[in-house]
C-alpha cells in the first residue's frame, strides 16, 4: 500500500468526535502547532511539516511545502509562517482551502496578531478575549523578572553557528520589557558562521561587554564554552523550547528566565 496512503489513512483515522468539532488544518511550522494547542486545537491538526515532532503526515517544509500531500489531506485550513513566500504557499494551495501566513518572530505585538489570526481564521469566538489575557499575562510575568537594568546578550547557543538576537526580534522586546539592556549591536539576527574566523565572536562578546550571556540550548546543543567570555562574565543556559517559539510558551519561559537568573 503507498506510503502516502497510509499517512493519509492515519490522519483520518482520528476519534469522529473530534472531526466534527474543528477544522482539519495542516501546521507548516512547530510554532504555529504550539499555538494551536494552546487554542484548543490540536486534535484538528491534520497534518506537520518535517520539522514537527507532532505524529501526523508530513508536508514539506517552510520554504518547500509538499502540494501532493496536501492536498491528499484535503484540510480546511493550512497556516504557515511568513517565512514561506506568498507564491510559493499560494500555489501549494489546494482549491477551496483558507491559506494564511502568520509572523511571530519581530516583536510582541506580532506573536499577539498571529495568535488572533490563527484563532479567528479556525473560528474561535472568543478569540480576542483569550489573546488579551495572554497579552497581560505576559507583561506582568516580564515585569516579575526583575532584570535591574544589566546588560545582556542573546544568543542562539555557543557552539556550531550561534547566532545573536538584535534589535527588531521578539526576543529583544521580551528580554527589554523583563528590565534588561540587550546591548547587540545589530539589528536582527547576526549569524555567526562556522568557517569564519575562530575569534570572531569571543572578539565580539568581548567589545559589547555584557554583564550576563544567555544561551538558548536545544537538545542537541552541547554546554556552553566559558573561554569565549572574560572571565567574570556568567553564562545562563536557558530552554530554547521555550524561547525560541514565539507565543504562549513565553510565559514558561518568562518564569524559567526569574527562577534561572543569578541573584
Amino acid at each position: 500500500m503507498p506510503l502516502r496512503f497510509l499517512c493519509l489513512l492515519a490522519a483520518l483515522c482520528q476519534p469522529l468526535s473530534a472531526q466534527a468539532a474543528c477544522p482539519s488544518i495542516v501546521s507548516q511550522s512547530p510554532y504555529i502547532t504550539r499555538a494551536l494547542d494552546w487554542l484548543g486545537l490540536g486534535a484538528c491538526i491534520v497534518g506537520v511539516s518535517r520539522y514537527d515532532t507532532r505524529d501526523r503526515p508530513q508536508t514539506g517544509g517552510v520554504n518547500d511545502p509538499d502540494r501532493d500531500m496536501i492536498e491528499l489531506l484535503e484540510p480546511q485550513l493550512m497556516i504557515t509562517s511568513t517565512w514561506t513566500r506568498p507564491d510559493v504557499w499560494q500555489a501549494a494551495t489546494p482549491k477551496g482551502t483558507t491559506a494564511l501566513r502568520v509572523g511571530g518572530f519581530r516583536g510582541m505585538a506580532e506573536v499577539e496578531a498571529m495568535l488572533r489570526d490563527i484563532g479567528r481564521a479556525a473560528g474561535i469566538g472568543d478569540i480576542d478575549a483569550r489573546v488579551d489575557k495572554f497579552a497581560a499575562d505576559w507583561r506582568r510575568a516580564a515585569d516579575q523578572v526583575g532584570g535591574q537594568g544589566r546588560r545582556v546578550l542573546l544568543l542562539s547557543a555557543c557552539s556550531a553557528a550561534p547566532y545573536s538576537f538584535g534589535r527588531g526580534t521578539t526576543l529583544y522586546e521580551l528580554f527589554s520589557r523583563a528590565g534588561f539592556a540587550v546591548v547587540a549591536d545589530h539589528d536582527n539576527i547576526r549569524n555567526f558562521r562556522v568557517d569564519g574566523p575562530p575569534d570572531e565572536l569571543p572578539q565580539w562578546i568581548a567589545a559589547q561587554r555584557p554583564e550576563l550571556l544567555f544561551a538558548f540550548k536545544n537538545k542537541r546543543d552541547e554546554a556552553c564554552n566559558a573561554a569565549i567570555v572574560k572571565p567574570g562574565i556568567p553564562i545562563v543556559p536557558l530552554d530554547g523550547e521555550h524561547f525560541m517559539h514565539p507565543g504562549p510558551g513565553f510565559l514558561t519561559a518568562l518564569r524559567e528566565l526569574r527562577e534561572a537568573l543569578p541573584q
